[in-house]
Order: C-alpha cells, then sequence, then structure tokens
C-alpha cells in the first residue's frame, strides 16, 4: 500500500524543485492537520457513541505520525517543510483537543496551561538556540511525552466506562504522568539550552 502510495506521488507531473513541500509524508502530515475541525465536535459534549467514535479518529490520526516519519526515512525524503510542519502538527492537535475538552469538563484547565506553556517556552528555546547556530533536538523525554498524551487524550475522548474500565479515570492517570514528562522535559530542554548556549557564550566573552 505503501509502496502504491509512493509510486501515485512519483508519477504526478510535480517539478523537482516542489517535492521538497508537496511529497507523500507531507501530504499525511497535512491530512492530520485537517483533522482539528472535527474536534470542534466535542464542544457538543458527545455521547458514549460518538466520543468512542472521535477517540478512534484520533488515535489513527495521532499515529500517522509514525507513518509519516517512516516513509521519509524509507524513501529518503526528509525536508525542511517536513521537518517544520510534523512536530507543528502533533502540538495542534493534541493542543487543540485538550483545550476543547475543558468546557466539557474532561481535563482540567490548568493542565492544559501548563502543557501549552511548556510547548511555547520550548519552541522558543530551541529557536534561540538555533539562530545561534546550535540545534537542540527532540530528547526521548520529549517523545515519551506526546506518547502519553496520545493515550491520555484518547482515554479522556472516550470518557465513559470502556470494556470493564472507567475510561476518564484511566485517562487523567495518564494526563498526569504526561504532565510529569512534560515539566521535567521541559527543564531538560532548559538546561540544554543553559549549556549549549548562555555558558559557551559567557565563556567565548
Amino acid at each position: 500500500m505503501i509502496d502504491y502510495l509512493q509510486r501515485y506521488f512519483d508519477a504526478l507531473p510535480i517539478a523537482p524543485e516542489n517535492r521538497k513541500i508537496i511529497n507523500l509524508p507531507n501530504t499525511i502530515t497535512m491530512i492530520r492537520i485537517s483533522f482539528i475541525p472535527v474536534l470542534f465536535l466535542l464542544l457538543l459534549s458527545p455521547g458514549q457513541t460518538m466520543s468512542l467514535v472521535m477517540a478512534g479518529l484520533f488515535i489513527a490520526v495521532s499515529f500517522t505520525d509514525l507513518l509519516d516519519g517512516y516513509i521519509a526515512r524509507r524513501y529518503h525524503i526528509v525536508t525542511t517543510m517536513g521537518k517544520f510542519l510534523d512536530p507543528i502538527a502533533d502540538k495542534l492537535v493534541i493542543n487543540t483537543a485538550m483545550i476543547l475538552m475543558i468546557p466539557i469538563g474532561r481535563i482540567p484547565a490548568w493542565v492544559v496551561a501548563v502543557v501549552v506553556i511548556r510547548d511555547f517556552a520550548v519552541d522558543g528555546i530551541r529557536n534561540i538556540a538555533s539562530s545561534t547556530g546550535h540545534i537542540i533536538s527532540a530528547s526521548w523525554l520529549g517523545k515519551q511525552k506526546t506518547l502519553c498524551q496520545v493515550f491520555a487524550v484518547s482515554a479522556l475522548m472516550i470518557h465513559y466506562p470502556f470494556l470493564g474500565a472507567d475510561a476518564h479515570v484511566v485517562g487523567t492517570t495518564i494526563l498526569y504522568l504526561a504532565l510529569f514528562l512534560s515539566v521535567y522535559s521541559g527543564l531538560d530542554y532548559l538546561v540544554k539550552f543553559y549549556r549549549h548556549v548562555i555558558r559557551e557564550k559567557g565563556a567565548d566573552s
């Protein structure tokens, strides 16, 4: 299936210079972003069936992150646009889902605020470091945080009892684990920023 899709994109009449933007991995990433309007159905406080459907869609969309990364590496289509879009897409989908579950009482507002502020802070730190020639790559902690967020948000979307478990309690438990990883990984980025940018700059001066 993946080979077929890749051959389809290879056959499209796209100028070589545009293939850095219009390619299969970036298209999958854009599909992930296009799911965001569907998340606004959460504001309708969906019932048990619709909550389960939305959670299923959210899980499928979230794990396209693994798919586009795999395709980019397998077919050597790693592009600057892809590196820019991929992490933004993840944060947009997950953070939007969390924000939209605040009004319907499925997630505490303060938790979402901490996560969003952390994401802005980390992006700022990485951008400043990049402007000075230092690249702070995504950490293992950050990836674990994102994975926990996906599971937490999925369970909180289900909300109602599912397969003998209280989905809301399960989701809330994983959410606090994700919160811990968010704060911890944020501090890890801050330490790296200090070591590689602030301290080196002070030593040079």
